[in-house]
């Protein structure tokens, strides 16, 4: 029995879909809470998550929801998909089918990693029993009976007990009683027999159940036979959805006869529209509960009769695999469809059934099973015995349990017990609820209204712990020395932070500042983060358990990984009210960590970078800004001071070695800033997050001094793909391959099809930013993919305003120059330099595109084009590469 004080006990009847669900929720809940909470789970199956729905092996039984609408989480739709590409199927989309069997595989997956993350708060144990009783206690507790003998006492309960059981009450009493009959095609074994021989099956109904069905008992020489009133197979998904469209105006309110007029109408517009039906019922879906309530009990009744098998038909559709599968039965006679019912049947000598069709027509069949699909009543042991106590009652027109907002309502129409239930028995309340995209809301709003009345009292907290820089933080101690950990570490630069801010979110999962903060590495750095899982998180934190300044932050991040902040108004508003937030400001400006506000020039990040000055008191982080600025102004003996003054602070700051790497690139001290930077890589910059960008200023020096060997030997040991992966090896090691085979210091074909093949073909194709994009195009041309640069192209066409003004030309551009076409990219590459500014990064990134104009410009013998450009690149800076270059041209 569960202890009778000390933690909160529930108990969830029945561990389906709907019970796993809740329970997922209730764990982190609590974790995130830190609520103490003894959890049971009673069900008999071997296996918590699948229940009757996903438990069939066979992997023709496809979902009828496409993967991008079945994730556990109602704010984190892709969850299913991303769990999907990490457990085998790296190609699977949010628009696939997959099977019903992954899919209880990655409830189960998922339950278990709830009560993992709620260890130490939340306890959780599996009853391997039926609850087959419920009664009260007498302080007010719920006292559950089970079928192996043992009373559960709990708090409050969850029956999650998913769809009535059908009663076949259409049989004939001889079929009833015929071992040929299978009532129940679900329960464990009960196929055996069908799948045994090959006599000829009689499925009973038309809908989801008798496809799956068909396709399991589909063999040569069989014919299998499938009768429903309407005879209406479901429809099929389209190939590639239509798109989306607003549900009609003036659906509240309306009749029966109303919403029926303005539900074909919109059918039909969406037929003007897309060509088809379907994003007209799809736009029904938010408002279907709302419309059923409006209806009267007569209207319910009429709808059921008159119009439910359409509607189902259409509302729960088949996968289109499925759909082909099905037609081709159809095609080889092996599936026949009727209209009618069940009359009479009766069994032969040979032990097989004659069934007559209402028509007069007879059928004679090995096996008859019943495909009719749940049953209005809920009629097993529990639920009878709640009926009869009075603490449940049939819901409209029979179909489940009443139920307000999920809690059951007892005969006197109260919810004086602490009795809920989700799903298929609230049909009568909401029509709309067995499937995973209502289940999931009605389970995560359950766990709210559960633990609510565990929330501790508000006290007045004395002294909460601080994040370094004197902003407080809403976490207990323990969690916010990791979280400072993970700041310092992201405020040098180095490795490290995200393994320390998961140990925050480890030791405090309520903790919304460690989450958002795992959240922007993975958006911003590439980290290994499930960054909408992490974001999701951080949402749920903030709103249960933050202050203004976390709940402002996690705004930020929401909006910096949407793209709905592109001009940074948010976060500098956030900057605005909080100057001190140091992780903050490093999201903001745009140095080497990351990517900064799309939008910040120098005019507007060296006053955002002062006025929060005083919040810093000459701190070596705020100094390392200062001096990337400066060197950003051209202002170098200025940054190299700055630069220099925060190292003697913190030697491991990494915003101060960038900004002294270009202090030495811009004034041409080539073996000064060789030496100083190989060294510091080998010493303090070893633990540095992006020692690979560091190691291409070093490189870069090497170029810069025309010395091939140096250049190469630096690639191969610190650039070379396997040492260097993602967006890092595109914006580096692409860039450096590209820039030396400009210069000749690189003799042969470079390895560019590596780089590529290291990186995601998403962020090349498809990148998020014009700076990504940029490095994307110069990879793409050093490989020579020409189509792959037009793709992009088309991507770029499509996205923000820097892309289609900057990288749509400059994909044109290359694009003319692998094809040898050299007027007409010098001709485009030129137009460009002006307004290359605009895709961020610094200047030294951006001068490959300055190089690949001096290449086409000698290419096309437009040689004094050519020197006059050299000649500008002498005057900012000398380069032993660069006076060789120029020798060249005059000669």
């Amino acid at each position: 029995m569960i202890p009778a004080r000390g933690r909160y006990a529930l108990a969830i009847v029945g561990a389906g879909a709907a019970g796993a669900l809740t329970a997922i929720q209730l764990c982190e809940t609590a974790a995130r809470r830190r609520t103490p909470l003894e959890l049971v789970l009673v069900d008999p199956a071997p296996e918590a998550g699948r229940g009757t729905a996903y438990a069939t092996p066979d992997p023709r039984h496809r979902l009828n929801v496409p993967a991008g609408g079945m994730s556990c989480y109602p704010d984190d739709p892709g969850h299913f998909t991303r769990w999907l590409c990490r457990h085998g199927e790296p190609n699977v989309t949010a628009a696939d089918f997959v099977t019903r069997y992954r899919f209880g595989a990655y409830l189960a997956d998922t339950l278990g990693q709830a009560i993992v993350r709620a260890h130490g708060v939340a306890r959780v144990r599996r009853v391997r029993a039926r609850a087959e009783g419920c009664a009260d206690t007498a302080d007010g507790r719920l006292e559950l009976r089970l079928t192996d003998g043992e009373l559960l006492t709990a708090d409050g309960a969850v029956l999650a007990t998913g769809p009535a059981a059908g009663n076949a009450a259409w049989a004939p009493p001889g079929l009833r009683s015929s071992p040929r009959f299978i009532a129940t095609p679900w329960a464990p074994a009960a196929l055996d027999g069908p799948l045994a021989d090959t006599a000829d099956v009689l499925l009973v109904g038309t809908g989801l159940t008798a496809v799956d069905l068909a396709l399991t008992l589909d063999r040569p020489g069989r014919t299998m036979h499938a009768v429903s009133r309407g005879g209406l197979l479901p429809q099929p998904h389209a190939l590639t959805p239509a798109g989306e469209m607003p549900a009609p105006e003036g659906l509240y309110g309306a009749s029966l006869d109303g919403l029926r007029r303005a539900v074909y109408r919109h059918a039909g517009r969406a037929l003007r529209l897309h060509g088809d039906w379907r994003p007209a019922l799809d736009s029904l879906r938010p408002h279907t509960a709302h419309l059923w309530r409006n209806l009267t009990l007569q209207e319910r009744e009429e709808f059921l009769e008159r119009d439910g098998a359409l509607w189902n038909t259409h509302r729960h559709r088949m996968a289109p695999a499925t759909a082909e599968a099905l037609a081709r039965l159809r095609a080889a006679r092996r599936l026949r469809v009727y209209s009618g019912g069940v009359a009479a049947a009766h069994a032969e000598r040979d032990g097989t059934m004659t069934v007559t069709l209402a028509d007069g027509r007879t059928l004679h069949a090995g096996w008859v099973i019943d495909c009719t699909g749940p049953g209005r009543h809920l009629d097993d042991p529990l639920w009878r015995s709640l009926v009869d106590a009075g603490a449940a009652v049939p819901g409209p027109l029979g179909m489940g349990v009443a139920t307000r907002d999920g809690r059951l309502l007892d005969d006197l129409g109260r919810t004086v017990r602490p009795l809920f239930t989700l799903g298929a028995p609230r049909r009568g309340e909401l029509w709309e609820t067995t499937a995973i995209p209502e289940i999931r809301v009605q389970a995560a709003a359950m766990a709210q209204e559960l633990l609510a009345p565990l929330a501790p009292p508000e006290r007045r907290v004395r002294r909460r712990p601080l994040d370094g820089h004197g902003l407080a933080l809403t976490t207990h101690a323990a969690a916010a020395t990791a979280y400072r950990t993970g700041l310092d570490r992201v405020l040098k630069v180095r490795s490290g932070a995200d393994d320390a801010f998961r140990r925050a979110v480890a030791l405090d999962p309520g903790f919304a500042l460690g989450h958002a903060a795992l959240a922007l590495l993975g958006h911003e750095c590439g980290v290994d983060v499930d960054v909408p899982r992490a974001l999701a998180e951080a949402q749920r934190c903030a709103r249960e358990r933050a202050d203004d300044r976390e709940r402002s932050f996690v705004d930020v991040v929401t909006r910096r990984v949407h793209g709905t902040d592109g001009d940074g108004a948010a976060l500098l508003g956030h900057l605005d009210a909080y100057p001190g937030d140091a992780l903050a400001l490093a999201a903001a400006v745009p140095t080497i960590a990351f990517s900064g506000v799309s939008d910040l020039d120098d005019d507007y990040a060296l006053p955002l970078v002062e006025r929060t000055s005083p919040a810093y008191d000459g701190h070596w982080f705020h100094t390392s800004l200062l001096a990337f600025l400066r060197q950003g102004q051209g202002r170098y003996h200025e940054a190299g001071e700055l630069a220099h003054r925060a190292l003697a602070t913190e030697p491991g700051s990494g915003h101060a070695v960038h900004a002294l790497a270009h202090v030495h690139y811009e004034c041409g001290a080539h073996e000064a800033g060789r030496d100083w930077l190989d060294a510091w890589v080998s010493g303090q910059g070893r633990g540095a997050v992006h020692r690979a960008h560091f190691s291409w200023h070093i490189a870069l020096h090497e170029l810069a001094l025309d010395d091939p060997a140096a250049v190469r030997r630096r690639w191969f040991a610190q650039l070379a793909p396997g040492r260097v992966s993602g967006v890092r090896a595109l914006v580096d090691s692409g860039s450096l391959l590209w820039r030396a085979r400009l210069s000749d210091n690189w003799p042969g074909e470079v390895p560019a099809a590596d780089v590529l093949d290291s990186v995601a073909r998403e962020v090349v194709e498809r990148p998020a930013t014009a700076f990504t994009a940029m490095h994307a195009a110069v990879a793409l041309t050093a490989a020579g993919d020409v189509a792959a640069l037009r793709r992009l192209r088309d991507h770029a066409a499509g996205a923000d305003s820097v892309q289609r003004e900057v990288i749509v030309p400059l994909c044109e551009a290359f694009a003319a120059l692998v094809e040898e076409r050299f007027h007409e990219a010098a001709r485009g590459l030129d137009a460009l330099l002006p307004v290359l500014r605009k895709v961020g990064g610094s200047a030294a990134q951006r001068e490959v595109v300055e190089e690949t104009l001096l290449y086409a410009l000698v290419a096309a013998g437009r040689c004094e084009a050519a020197r006059r450009l050299l000649d500008a690149r002498l005057d900012r800076k000398a380069a032993p590469r660069d006076r060789r270059l120029m020798a060249a041209l005059c000669g």
